[in-house]
């Protein structure tokens, strides 16, 4: 028995080796697949949209699908053998090119019925194409990866999503029977988001589902638009479509199964989750006998940064070293200006104060007055107090207007 802690304590390390490694190898570069997955917290995940539903819908039961509507639906419609009947609302965030046509004719069965369907994705299951009549088709941007998102109905302000190579657009639909909610542009205002009437329910369709992810729902007021998309669900339940699917029969229980369930269902992983759970156990019984050492208690470090910041800005200050805090504040604010708003900073001419004004937000005369300021200074060699003032000023103003 002393010949396994040995070996145990040798494959846990192993273990943990090997999830650390991959954890800090996988936290070197960001990963912008766009998953869709309501688990995930990278940057297009939808963890966050997912984890506000119930804020979002108060009172109401949240379920989350993890088989596909055929099955589901069948199973929880009034004549099925589910634990409920559904009634409510069904949303779908990206990756609905996986429903095929009895999980779309269930949908639609589920809509006729009275009940609401809204899908978000590029493009959407080619027997939802057909049986609504609507077509759907792909813009490049060839300007600045940037294009912006009203709705038509609702008081939200445009939103910009950025990292946006083009846009998906309505081409052709039913104008007479469908209602237009929202526009999309980036030369010319596009149809991107429609109301559909369907038997004794509505079907809503959108075609920017990046604006449900996390990068843009934590993204300035992005979130806004958002929640002027999901206002036009009505107060009920809602079925939320899982990026997990399991593709074996519905049994009733799936809404209660863990994220582990479907590794337990692949032998590998089942083994190596067991064995792990094992040797955890003997290592706990072979040391619970061993008497604990005192823990001595390490006060933890103080923050000075702010101390430090302030010592060495006062240095600075009275040393009279104006060019040199001058050209440091120069240098960040233009790196901020890389950083926040992907701008090229070589040249600091009229294009480049026409870009940042459309991209900030801000009046063309101050980033001027700013950036002209900015040239100047470059220009000199002695500086003064004032000048080093003057700076602070424009780049204090630049961010509180």
């Amino acid at each position: 028995m002393k010949k396994v802690l040995p070996i145990g304590l040798i494959i846990i390390g192993l273990i943990v080796v090997i999830a650390i490694t991959l954890g800090i190898k996988s936290t070197r570069s960001i990963d912008w697949e766009e998953s869709f997955n309501e688990k995930s917290n990278k940057p297009y995940g939808v963890s966050v949209f997912y984890k506000e539903l119930p804020k979002l819908f108060k009172n109401q039961k949240i379920r989350t699908v993890y088989h596909q509507p055929a099955s589901y639906l069948t199973a929880n419609r009034e004549d099925g053998y589910g634990d409920h009947v559904a009634k409510g609302s069904f949303i779908i965030i990206g990756n609905s090119d996986y429903l095929e046509d009895d999980s779309v004719d269930e949908l639609l069965n589920f809509v006729g019925a009275g009940n609401t369907l809204f899908i978000s994705d590029y493009y959407f299951s080619q027997k939802i194409h057909n049986t609504l009549d609507v077509s759907v088709e792909y813009i490049k941007n060839t300007k600045d990866s940037i294009s912006y998102h009203y709705l038509k109905h609702i008081d939200v302000d445009t939103v910009n999503i950025d990292k946006n190579e083009g846009i998906n657009y309505f081409s052709s639909f039913d104008s007479i029977n469908y209602s237009i909610l929202g526009h999309t542009k980036i030369d010319s205002s596009l149809v991107n988001f429609i109301e559909i009437p369907f038997g004794k329910g509505k079907i809503y369709l959108h075609t920017e589902p990046k604006a449900f992810t996390n990068y843009n729902l934590l993204k300035e007021d992005r979130y806004k638009y958002v929640e002027g998309l999901i206002s036009y669900l009505p107060e009920n339940n809602i079925y939320f479509d899982s990026y997990t699917k399991i593709q074996t029969g519905y049994n009733g229980d799936v809404e209660k199964e863990s994220n582990l369930s479907w590794f337990l269902e692949q032998l590998s992983f089942k083994w190596a989750w067991y064995m792990a759970l094992i040797f955890g156990l003997l290592f706990i019984i072979f040391n619970a006998k061993r008497r604990q050492r005192i823990i001595k208690t390490i006060k933890p470090l103080q923050n000075t940064t702010i101390d430090f910041v302030k010592t060495i800005s006062n240095l600075y200050y009275e040393t009279q070293d104006h060019k040199n805090l001058i050209d440091k504040k120069i240098t960040y604010f233009l790196e901020r200006l890389r950083v926040d708003f992907n701008m090229d900073t070589t040249t600091l001419d009229n294009n480049f104060i026409k870009k940042l004004a459309l991209k900030t937000g801000k009046k063309k005369d101050d980033i001027k007055k700013l950036i002209n300021y900015i040239n100047w200074l470059r220009t000199k060699n002695e500086f003064f107090e004032t000048n080093l003032m003057q700076l602070n000023r424009l780049i204090e103003a630049f961010y509180l207007k």
